[in-house]
């Protein structure tokens, strides 16, 4: 079917190549997710920890942000949405294979742990759900300053059973913050699933007890997400306070390279799950409606793969960090 370059009938909002570009970077980030993976299985990349299945929830609302604007305080499955804020695909190799240029911190901390001051992205840091306290810090800040910025944080499910989830939300609350809390709910905390979590169906559901509106949107398919993200993000900054999203998405890898989830979970409920994968989801969805045309999703499959063969060429050959630094931002230098 014939779609308008200005309003494409499934997004009335976004353009045929701002469609295409989302699917790019949902392509991207998954490419890139599965040769990190392969770096582990190598013993290059000491660490993994796969986004594989949530590229659609995290392109949607990437996309309803202004980059280089508004600010991301990520967690450690954020690979895609990190790329979409301004990170590339080099960035997060040389994390994974430890060198000296890793962006996020040097090569000082486990890959997964994403920071940009040039993209506004805060430093994840290891313990569970500690980066909604720093996303309310920083939309306090923002208040403060009368600025009309926004920022994101998001989490797993399982980090809503944390201390730092219920204080940062209630101030954000309280405050009336413009910061809209993501949560990429796949119904596992490692292995511990949803059910011996928390006793309510949506983690949304406890929206209202915080004061603040709240919704459940179906984390594989993108454009849900990113019309739910810009209902949020402009809400917060009209000045009129937080919102909780949970995106309901699936887990396609297991929780990391030091996990498999085969020894928690049936044959069936994997099998079953590939064939819902949110990637493959929104290729159908943009042919149908003429915005990919025949050949056109390998061909973008192709350039992402050449990007990334590009990117790992380059840290592969980088340095790695000289051991005299080992100590640096550790103690007090001289």
């Amino acid at each position: 079917m014939a779609v308008s370059e200005s309003a494409p009938a499934i997004a009335a909002d976004l353009t045929q190549d701002q469609l295409r570009s989302m699917y790019r970077d949902m392509v991207l980030g998954r490419l890139l997710d599965e040769r990190i993976l392969v770096l582990n299985r190598q013993g290059r990349a000491p660490f993994a920890i796969s986004g594989q299945g949530h590229e659609a929830a995290q392109v949607g609302v990437g996309y309803a942000l202004r980059r280089g604007h508004d600010w991301l305080v990520p967690y450690y499955r954020d690979l895609t949405l990190v790329m979409v804020m301004g990170m590339e695909p080099k960035d997060h190799l040389m994390a994974s294979l430890g060198r000296a240029q890793d962006p996020n911190s040097g090569a000082r901390q486990m890959p997964g742990h994403y920071g940009s001051r040039a993209h506004n992205i805060v430093t994840t840091g290891s313990p569970v759900a500690t980066q909604i306290l720093h996303a309310v810090g920083v939309a306090t800040a923002f208040k403060y300053r009368g600025e009309d910025k926004v920022v994101v944080t998001s989490v797993g499910e399982g980090g809503t059973s944390e201390g730092d989830w219920h204080e940062g939300l209630n101030w954000a609350a309280v405050h009336r913050l413009p910061v809209i809390f993501l949560v990429e709910n796949n119904s596992y905390a490692i292995s511990v699933p949803q059910s011996l979590q928390m006793a309510v169906a949506h983690v949304a559901d406890r929206g209202p007890g915080y004061g603040m509106p709240s919704a459940t949107v179906d984390g594989g398919d993108c454009l849900a997400v990113y019309a739910a993200a810009r209902e949020a993000v402009d809400r917060a900054r009209r000045g009129e306070g937080p919102t909780l999203l949970e995106a309901v998405c699936m887990r396609l890898q297991s929780h990391s390279s030091d996990d498999d989830q085969r020894r928690y979970r049936s044959p069936d409920d994997l099998a079953q799950m590939r064939e819902h994968d949110p990637l493959e989801r929104f290729r159908r969805q943009l042919e149908g409606a003429g915005v990919l045309s025949e050949g056109d999703a390998d061909t973008i499959r192709k350039e992402c793969q050449r990007v990334i063969e590009a990117a790992q060429a380059e840290a592969d050959a980088a340095a790695p960090p000289d051991p005299a630094t080992a100590l640096r931002h550790v103690y007090q230098e001289g």
